[in-house]
């Protein structure tokens, strides 16, 4: 027969091997979840969904289709253009955001920026670059610079350093404190240290996140054209204005075509150098 002491030991091991319970929900969880389900109930009347307007927006979308196939080929050269331009304004201003986002990471975060004012201010900056989205920053830019490309390569350079400056600073505020210390014991100076250990350590999820940021730049350089910011997005507008569907059915063909090719280009240099 086993030993009472033994089977409270044997009970307690597997009670620690146990998953957690679930906890009753405190008054505060119970408040937010009302606030919740509120805001759903409420937006699903506001949305004022009926089975007849779901039946018209399938026969819509099917008229659509009707429409749209087969894609018109005829435009095809200056649609590419178009999709050059697009690729190189997300190319252009994730790289200067790129640039941008190492500086500010560095002054924004705490094992490489000693003062509390300069973190405060360069963090509020980022939040608010990443806050307000790229649309509203991109008709910002259109009446700032008018019309073309260069409001669309501004607006993802700020998108950039919003999406990047978070990230690498969050990375750099993981770093361990032993390799920058011991550089430090040897007399190295500040930039020494953030140049000899802190950036060497953080380089591959720098590069890790730059390829998420080209993906995502490219997928906003095409709709930054729909506000006159460059790109293809303003042909895409002007077709589905004019009701020329398959011309616009080409236009999403080339685009998902350009947005697959960058994501499969990004997945590769992830893999061999990450």
């Amino acid at each position: 027969m086993k030993n009472p002491s033994n089977q409270m030991s044997d009970e307690n091991r597997w009670k620690e091997k146990m998953p957690p319970r679930l906890e009753r929900p405190s008054l505060f969880t119970w408040i937010i979840l009302l606030i919740f389900i509120g805001f759903i109930i409420s937006g699903l009347q506001n949305a004022d969904i009926t089975v007849e307007r779901l039946s018209r927006g399938i026969l819509n979308i099917g008229g659509f289709l009707d429409k749209a196939f087969p894609p018109d080929t005829a435009r095809v050269i200056p649609l590419l253009s178009r999709i050059r331009e697009t690729f190189e304004m997300a190319l252009i201003g994730t790289f200067v955001g790129v640039m941008l986002s190492i500086p500010i990471a560095l002054l924004a975060s705490r094992n490489t920026s000693p003062y509390f004012i300069v973190r405060s201010f360069t963090k509020g900056i980022v939040t608010t670059l990443r806050t307000i989205p790229d649309l509203i920053w991109a008709l910002i830019f259109v009446i700032s610079v008018g019309l073309g490309p260069l409001a669309g390569i501004l607006t993802i350079i700020v998108d950039t350093i919003g999406f990047c400056g978070r990230f690498f600073s969050e990375r750099i505020e993981e770093v361990d404190a032993g390799p920058p210390r011991a550089l430090e014991s040897t007399g190295a100076s500040r930039l020494g240290v953030i140049f000899g250990s802190i950036i060497p350590i953080c380089l591959p999820s720098f590069v890790g996140t730059s390829l998420f940021a080209v993906e995502k730049a490219v997928r906003s350089a095409v709709i930054l054209g729909l506000v006159g910011a460059g790109g293809i997005g303003i042909e895409l507008s002007t077709s589905m204005s004019l009701r020329r569907f398959d011309e616009a059915l080409m236009i999403i063909i080339l685009i998902l075509v350009i947005v697959l090719v960058v994501e499969q280009v990004s997945s590769v240099i992830r893999k061999k150098f990450i």
